[in-house]
């Protein structure tokens, strides 16, 4: 039996991680295991939809992935050719290696391109195919307009097994007439990630760089740090009209001249702001200047230093609506929707919307609450072992079926 776990962009990374983990897989190249008297080979994908490679390269090595068995190379395009270039190479490598199951992670392109191909191929005259695993299924915003929800929703309608990370996805596969034998609340991958590299994310040095620790003045905020917030931008919707991301930046005047506000910017983000004239908004310098300052993309042991001693976190992410919950951090997500409901109802997250007043609102909201929420359900750093040992289960029984043919 073999098991292959594509991983596209940056998100995926936190989230196949676990899985390879559980798998025993935490070394380069394809390779056997033994699990009790099953035997399983791993095959990790990268199709190169996140195509900065030493970006990709850092996520890599801050959490211990193995190299790649294969790198599809995609690059960037537009939805459909993305989609399509991905589709066809990895129709190549699946008819190549026969994998018995595709797990495929979150909500990405990659995720609904592997999955249309896993669903469609056909191993043999009899129509065989691997099995589909999607783990975080089941997750809606209730927005078509969000390229993300079209991707979940026909993912979760392919997949055979559906890993959940909240009750509220457990629901909207019902509610879709999913079977309920394929679903599966297992608890969330992402905060198997964090909760395994927290403390090595605490030895980061990036306080230090970018002169958080000594704040000459500045009020103290969480861990014995000066007072700072960390900013994330990178939906279109969001940064590809000027409009919105105007409204955002000056929804986010009042808080940047009580504290510093770290921007962890996209290159692309920053082209938007030089085209769009909002250079007004930024500030330069590592001294605890009060402003927004554009950083570099981080890599993950550093964002979660940034992230965990942070005041407040202000998002369009969805993946950190989650992380901050956990952490205890109060988030504002510059969205009208969320498909992680279980970040409010139990967690730190508030929705701000994208106008100016009612982000200056919640912001006032949240400062201050930190730890007000609680985490979730399954959120206790063993979703991995669940999701290994339900797909183990359904692997055996899968053989036995076939060996009794």
């Amino acid at each position: 039996m073999k098991a292959m776990i594509i991983v596209g962009a940056r998100p995926n990374f936190m989230k196949a991680a676990p899985i390879i983990t559980a798998l025993g897989a935490a070394r380069s190249g394809l390779h056997r295991l033994a699990f009790g008297a099953q035997e399983i080979d791993v095959v990790l994908v990268h199709t190169g939809q996140h195509y900065d490679a030493a970006m990709s390269d850092s996520f890599f090595a801050d959490l211990g992935l193995p190299k790649p068995d294969v790198y599809l190379g995609v690059g960037s395009g537009s939805h459909a050719a993305q989609t399509a270039e991905i589709m066809r190479r990895f129709e190549e490598v699946v008819l190549a290696e026969k994998p018995g199951v595709v797990i495929v992670v979150g909500d990405v392109n990659s995720t609904v391109a592997c999955a249309l191909v896993a669903a469609k191929i056909a191993y043999d005259s009899n129509g065989s195919r691997p099995m589909i695993a999607h783990v975080e299924a089941g997750l809606r915003s209730f927005d078509r307009g969000m390229p993300e929800e079209i991707n979940r929703i026909v993912t979760d309608h392919l997949s055979d097994m559906l890993f959940v990370t909240e009750s509220s996805g457990v629901e909207n596969l019902h509610r879709e007439g999913v079977a309920g034998e394929k679903i599966h609340f297992v608890g969330n991958t992402m905060i198997d990630s964090l909760l395994s590299f927290e403390s090595k994310a605490d030895q980061s040095e990036i306080l230090d760089s970018l002169g958080l620790r000594e704040g000459g003045e500045m009020e103290m905020g969480r861990g014995g740090v000066p007072r700072y917030a960390l900013l994330t931008l990178h939906r279109p919707s969001n940064v590809d009209e000027r409009g919105t991301f105007l409204n955002i930046l000056e929804g986010l005047e009042e808080l940047s001249t009580s504290c510093p506000i770290m921007f962890s910017a996209h290159p692309r983000t920053r082209k938007r702001i030089e085209e769009f004239g909002l250079e007004r908004f930024f500030v330069a310098g590592k001294d605890g200047a009060k402003g927004i300052r554009l950083l570099e993309p981080l890599r993950y042991l550093d964002f979660v230093c940034l992230m965990k001693h942070a005041a407040i976190v202000v998002t369009d992410s969805g993946g950190i609506q989650e992380e901050t919950t956990c952490l205890g951090v109060p988030c504002v997500t510059v969205r009208e929707n969320t498909e992680r409901p279980v970040t409010i109802t139990e967690g730190t997250n508030r929705l701000a919307g994208t106008k100016r007043e009612r982000i200056r609102e919640v912001v006032r909201e949240q400062e201050g609450r930190a730890g007000a929420g609680r985490i979730p359900e399954k959120w206790d750093g063993k979703a991995a072992e669940r999701i290994v040992g339900a797909i183990l289960e359904e692997l055996e029984k899968k053989k036995t079926e076939i060996a009794a043919l």
